[in-house]
């Protein structure tokens, strides 16, 4: 969760990193923030968000509004739905387009997600909120393309979901998952499958 000026720039890095743009100078960054690929912008609008949002308790007001409208318009513009405060550093979005995360999910560093990911809770009436039911993902998860994770199941960390892979329980370590429903091939995981932008979760 970023509460700092400090964290709000080491998680900007550490997406930088995931999507194999880094290191870069003061004026390739603003540059980048200008005038780069929309998905990155995007990116750049849901950290800024969630500082504001996280140090600003009440997080209301016209600065509130403004980040937020901007950002939603990004989702907009890109297909996406997305939510403040659900993944940790390291995050890429290949290609954002059909890609949905409830904002009740929890999502680990350097998550790797492809189009058309659904990441959701299960919408039956039981008395629980949707908070209840969405999944919480480890760190260094791959999601491929068209990949379905649903209710409250834990994946986790350095796990592999193949494309289209309805993901229904929960997953262990270092588990590829593929199928419908999904499940697990071998236990080879995500390793070499993405870039690690937080130094600080790199798997042995």
């Amino acid at each position: 969760m970023i509460t700092s000026k400090r964290e709000l720039k080491e998680y900007i890095d550490a997406d930088l990193r995931s999507i194999g743009i880094y290191p870069l100078s003061l004026k390739q960054k603003i540059s980048g923030w200008l005038f780069g690929p929309c998905r990155w912008r995007m990116q750049v609008k849901l950290r800024r968000l969630e500082y504001y949002i996280n140090t600003h308790p009440k997080h209301s007001g016209p600065v509130y509004e403004f980040r937020n409208k901007m950002f939603e318009r990004y989702c907009r513009k890109l297909a996406c739905e997305l939510y403040p405060n659900v993944f940790g550093p390291g995050l890429c979005i290949n290609h954002s387009e059909a890609v949905v995360v409830n904002g009740f999910a929890r999502v680990g560093s350097n998550c790797r997600i492809n189009a058309g990911v659904n990441i959701g809770s299960f919408g039956r009436y039981d008395g629980k909120s949707a908070e209840d039911n969405a999944p919480a993902i480890g760190n260094n998860v791959y999601i491929g393309p068209g990949a379905k994770i649903f209710g409250k199941i834990r994946i986790g960390d350095n796990v592999a979901i193949g494309a289209n892979a309805v993901v229904l329980k929960d997953v262990p370590d270092n588990a590829t998952v593929v199928g419908v429903p999904g499940r697990i091939l071998e236990n080879r995981g995500s390793k070499d499958m993405l870039r690690y932008g937080d130094r600080s979760v790199i798997p042995e």
